[in-house]
């Protein structure tokens, strides 16, 4: 009976949300929770196939299945098959999440529409401190190479990680061991490539272990050129400075003994991507005019005599060069755990890092642009035994940020950023209920020191939720959060020009925080032939803050960073049917709709709905699967925000682990009928579209 209420609210909600222009995306979303109902009720006669085994959030007393607002974890084959030169590449197949696709070197991931600081991504709990979320065309910091999983958090469990409005990306990795190796060694490696951009990759990692101590070494290589595109694009085959060359280097040290372990690792990441789309075209712009009368002025002093220049000064030429970021970064990690050192406590976690991040953006011969991150954090974490029926984790969080950036393109002064976070999680079971809380509170202080400028902000968070099995196999959801953002340094005091993407930017040292009530329901079917889940959201924000675009001159946008309220409401949908033994066929799609609220239009750079047909299959050691995506067209557009066109692809994956080795390999195919398609969520979707038809092959063992 449960199924087709859930068919009638995805029905309610699909128009709520579409207009005649997603409506052929949106069909086949709501129709999957309809279609639940005769499958499930099909399958109850037959023999049902086994419940999924659970799947647990690192560092948390909690499984992914049972939390009130939904999770993901990928790991094993998916992950293995999914993960690609960036993480929001890798990701980007997830229903919800999609990536701003900043050509092959720099892709984060988006989550429901909210990217940047709405979205926190993590390594194994803790900030990467990069300047991924300063700016779309700066690397996250993380080689998919080397995570053993992903974790994709909302809700409750998201305020742990810092309650991040749109949700929580953690890679969490090796490099520090937690457990000895059962042989006294084990290891990975891997080789791999693709046809694309003739991406080269390989990996190696060892754990050796004696006595109680564990010692991990582990590395990655990437080199790529530029990637081809789908067919009929205007600018050619290739995205001229789409190459990417990354090298990752890690080694950790634990003790580990009966009642924990900690463990110390360094890591270094150096890698070199280009900027595709980069101009000088606007550095004779400026401003005129205050707040919302600001306007862009460019080539009224000496428009002709720029024009003449030949940038003998920067020792090199825009006209033939592809600016490139020349990035490395140093960590320190350190993370520990403690188990039953008090009557009453079950675990005590320690996470600690430092990191030197760098990053220089060159022009030919030169320098452009230098950036620079100083950072460090702790975090301490207690879970405790059960409490009158309640478990959980309370813990602390502090850190603080230096950052600066000198040079042309030094938009945003120098900054001191210093946080402190308390945080806790609590589960109650009441027999088909489990009640889940989660409570944060967050002090920061922002100095620039150019303008001595301080603001200080605090805030707290809260959710609340519950998961009801009210049969076997069968559970719904809810979930309500009030989450508040404190606005980053960038948002406070931007000045200047980013030729990256095209913006005159200018910060506003009176933004307040902004507050987010949202409201989450799930309904799904967990075991059996049949499984399926169904997610709906809405978000309003009180004081959002965003980039309003005032002017804009040959492409060059003035935006202004402002705060409004907005709405985010949305839907999320899957189904999986068993086709036999062997063979399932799964239907997924994904929407939201973002936009300001009192008539104020919509939002920029949300992404467009989708819908996916999958069909895999399982036989003797081999995995395979078969996609088709299509992603419709993006008419609902902010102010000088162009529409985008939709685009379909098909892919196909292989996988087999050879019997009685420890080699597997895999194959997959990517847009495999080489379809043009542009990202409506990246800033430069006109000169860098996405890749075209890949192959990629991959050689792995593991010993």
């Amino acid at each position: 009976m449960a199924a087709p209420v859930a068919a009638a609210g995805a029905a309610r909600v699909s128009r709520g949300l579409a207009r005649p222009f997603l409506r052929p995306v949106l069909t086949p979303i709501a129709l999957a929770a309809g279609l639940c109902a005769a499958l499930s009720a099909q399958a109850q006669e037959a023999a049902p196939a086994p419940t999924l085994a659970e799947v647990t959030v690192t560092g948390l007393p909690l499984a992914a299945d049972d939390m009130a607002a939904p999770v993901s974890v990928l790991e094993g084959e998916v992950w293995q098959l999914r993960r690609g030169a960036t993480l929001g590449e890798s990701l980007a197949g997830e229903p919800g999440i999609q990536a701003t696709h900043f050509g092959a070197g720099a892709s984060r991931p988006v989550i429901r529409g909210m990217d940047g600081p709405r979205v926190g991504v993590l390594a194994n709990g803790m900030e990467l401190h990069d300047a991924s979320t300063i700016s779309p065309d700066h690397a996250v910091v993380t080689e998919p190479l080397l995570a053993e999983r992903v974790e994709v958090l909302r809700g409750p469990a998201a305020l742990v990680h810092g309650g991040a409005v749109g949700g929580v990306v953690n890679v969490v990795d090796q490099k520090i061991p937690t457990a000895l190796p059962e042989n006294g060694l084990e290891g990975t490696a891997e080789l791999r490539w693709g046809s694309a951009a003739n991406e080269r990759a390989g990996v190696v990692g060892l754990t050796a272990g004696k006595g109680p101590l564990a010692l991990r070494v582990e590395g990655a290589s990437r080199r790529a050129g530029d990637y081809r595109v789908g067919s009929g694009w205007a600018g050619g085959r290739k995205v001229d400075g789409s190459f990417n060359e990354t090298d990752t280097g890690s080694i950790g040290l634990s003790w580990i003994g009966s009642a924990g372990y900690l463990g110390l690792a360094y890591t270094r990441q150096q890698a070199q991507y280009g900027l595709p789309g980069h101009t000088h075209g606007f550095e004779d712009c400026h401003t005129h005019g205050l707040g919302a009368n600001m306007h862009l002025h460019c080539g009224g002093h000496g428009h002709a005599d720029h024009d003449d220049h030949d940038h003998d000064d920067h020792d090199h030429d825009h006209d033939h060069s592809v600016p490139v970021v020349d990035m490395t970064s140093h960590r320190w990690d350190v993370r520990g755990q403690w188990n039953a050192p008090l009557q009453g406590i079950e675990a005590v976690r320690l996470r600690a890092s430092h990191t030197r991040y760098g990053h220089d953006e060159i022009e030919g011969d030169a320098v452009a642009t230098r950036f620079r991150n100083r950072a460090h954090d702790v975090r301490v974490q207690v879970q405790h035994a059960p409490l009158a029926g309640w478990r959980g984790v309370w813990g602390l969080s502090t850190g603080q940020r230096q950052f600066s950036a000198d040079g042309e393109e030094a938009y945003v002064q120098p900054t001191d950023t210093r946080r402190l976070g308390l945080f806790l999680l609590e589960e109650y079971t009441l027999g088909d209920w489990r009640f889940q809380a989660a409570l944060r509170h967050d002090r920061q202080r922002v100095q620039a020191q150019h303008a001595a400028q301080e603001r200080k902000h605090h805030g707290t968070s809260a959710s609340v939720g519950a998961v009801w099995r009210f049969t076997p196999g069968y559970q719904a959801s809810a979930a309500f959060s009030r989450a508040q953002r404190m606005p980053t340094a960038e948002e406070l005091y931007a000045n200047g020009l980013h030729m990256a993407t095209s913006t005159l930017e200018k910060g506003n040292p009176n933004l307040k925080k902004e507050t987010s009530q949202a409201l989450e329901l799930g309904l799904g079917k967990t075991a059996g032939r049949t499984t399926w889940k169904l997610n709906g959201y809405h978000y309003r924000i009180q004081g959002y803050i965003y980039g309003q675009t005032l002017d804009e001159h040959d492409g060059l946008q003035l935006l202004q960073y402002s705060q409004r309220d907005a709405r985010f409401t949305g839907l999320e949908a899957s189904v999986r049917q068993a086709l036999g033994r062997h063979l399932g066929l799964g239907l997924w799609g994904d929407v939201v709709r973002a936009q300001l609220a009192d008539g104020g239009g919509p939002l920029p750079r949300i992404p467009a709905a989708r819908v996916g047909v999958r069909l895999d299959t399982s036989w003797h050691g081999w995995e395979g699967q078969a996609e088709w995506v299509q992603v419709a067209r993006q008419t609902r557009t902010a102010a000088y925000e162009t529409r985008t066109g939709g685009y379909g692809m098909l892919n196909l994956s292989v996988y087999k682990a050879i019997d009685g080795t420890p080699w597997s390999v895999y194959l997959k195919g990517e847009n495999l009928t080489n379809r043009l398609g542009l990202a409506h969520t990246s800033f430069i979707k006109n000169v860098a579209p996405l890749k075209g038809r890949n192959v990629t092959l991959g050689l792995q063992a593991r010993f």
